[in-house]
């Protein structure tokens, strides 16, 4: 007999797992295929070196598609990259997951669909919630923006203690990564790892809780093309183009990740992740999580080691058909793009979308039809030396 408090038993387990379950977002479908199984395909000194070569001259075709209505701009070249077919996933025993390399494990737990939808979320993360009374008022128009302009999106901003929590219960068959992320030694690491992992897990949108939205998600990559051709999107946070650029920044063409959107379980990802946990281990094991030798935050867990990722996926075979490739493609496909440019599955926007109004690299204004996300630059709880963007040095 179903009594009243069996009922609102069975309701709440429904709720739960609606609430889990729901990651659906209103975009159209199109056939696309790309390989899913990770291998590392070298250092991330050897992918450093990559991004410095030079490619040869490329034949490849480009494609112009006409812009939205938006005013967002295009480039269908893809670099010479074809996705390899996806290939089947055979269900294994816990066992037998266990004893695969961290990647495969990664892979095996967050399934990468491409040809899936863009989950509905904005992720955000801080020290407090926005219905907390020391929400600071500074932060409030800015996170409001992202609610405004996704009202049909699950909008959450998630504090340290709620992360914590999240990561434990998401990663629950790979302990490694909760435990990388546990001993991270202070806030900012966890912040960069967070971003990171929710998005292997759930797919979606990551944002600083310092960034404004100032167009739709939904028009950052023109309606023409199919979001099922593509499974991540990244901006340009630098493009310094100047002798002593690396006396200001990691990496010639540095990849922001103040603003991320992909599907779940996309290859970037799951290296990133694979990477960092690695790392953390390793420096656990050999007593360097201490502060005396945290030399470098943009290395271990932000825009370098997260640049150096994206450069090894566009150049890994484990992914791409190479026969049609006529070079590694390096910072030179990227420096001084002003529209949008698909490699393989992952959509590259120019310096503005992402950093419109920092004044310098050829980044346009607030007003410019390809920006879409202004950053506020507050993270002062970053070292003073990591702090470059958005100062004219």
């Amino acid at each position: 007999m179903l009594t009243f408090r069996r009922a609102l038993v069975v309701a709440a387990v429904i709720l739960m797992c609606f609430l889990v379950l729901r990651n659906s977002h209103p975009y159209q479908s199109e056939t696309r295929s790309v390989h899913n199984s990770p291998k590392p395909t070298g250092s991330y000194h050897d992918n450093k070196v990559i991004q410095d070569t030079p490619p040869e001259p490329s034949t490849t075709g480009t494609e112009v598609v006409k812009p939205a209505s938006t005013g967002a701009a295009w480039n269908g070249d893809n670099g010479g990259r074809v996705a390899l077919a996806k290939k089947p996933v055979t269900q294994l025993p816990l066992e037998d997951l266990k004893a695969l390399p961290l990647r495969k494990q990664l892979s095996y737990a967050f399934p990468y669909d491409a040809e899936g939808k863009f989950p509905a979320y904005i992720w955000q993360t801080w020290k407090y919630t926005p219905s907390s009374g020391e929400f600071s008022e500074a932060f409030r128009p800015s996170e409001a923006s992202w609610t405004e302009l996704h009202p049909a999106f699950v909008h959450e901003v998630i504090t340290d203690e709620v992360a914590g929590h999240l990561i434990k219960h998401f990663y629950a068959t790979v302990p490694e990564v909760v435990e990388a992320y546990n001993a991270l030694p202070i806030p900012v690491l966890k912040a960069d790892f967070f971003r990171y992992l929710i998005l292997l897990a759930r797919g979606g949108i990551y944002s600083d809780i310092d960034t404004t939205a100032l167009k739709s998600a939904v028009d950052w990559v023109p309606s023409e093309v199919p979001r099922t051709t593509y499974g991540l999107v990244i901006g340009i946070e630098a493009d310094p183009d100047r002798p002593d650029w690396h006396d200001w920044y990691s990496r010639r063409i540095q990849f922001c990740q103040w603003t991320i959107q992909s599907k779940p379980g996309h290859p970037v990802l799951v290296d990133v992740v694979a990477t960092i946990t690695e790392e953390t281990l390793r420096r656990k094991k050999a007593g360097e999580l201490d502060k005396k030798h945290m030399k470098s935050v943009v290395e271990f867990t932000g825009p370098a080691v997260w640049t150096d990722a994206i450069f090894k996926f566009f150049n890994n075979p484990e992914y791409f058909d190479m026969s049609t490739s006529k070079g590694n493609i390096t910072y030179q496909q990227f420096t001084g793009i002003k529209q949008a440019k698909k490699v393989g599955d992952v959509v590259v926007l120019p310096i503005t979308s992402f950093s419109p109004g920092v004044g310098q690299m050829g980044a346009g204004e607030d007003d410019d039809p390809m920006a879409f996300v202004k950053h506020a630059f507050e993270g002062t709880w970053k070292p003073e030396t990591e702090r470059h963007i958005g100062e004219n040095p």
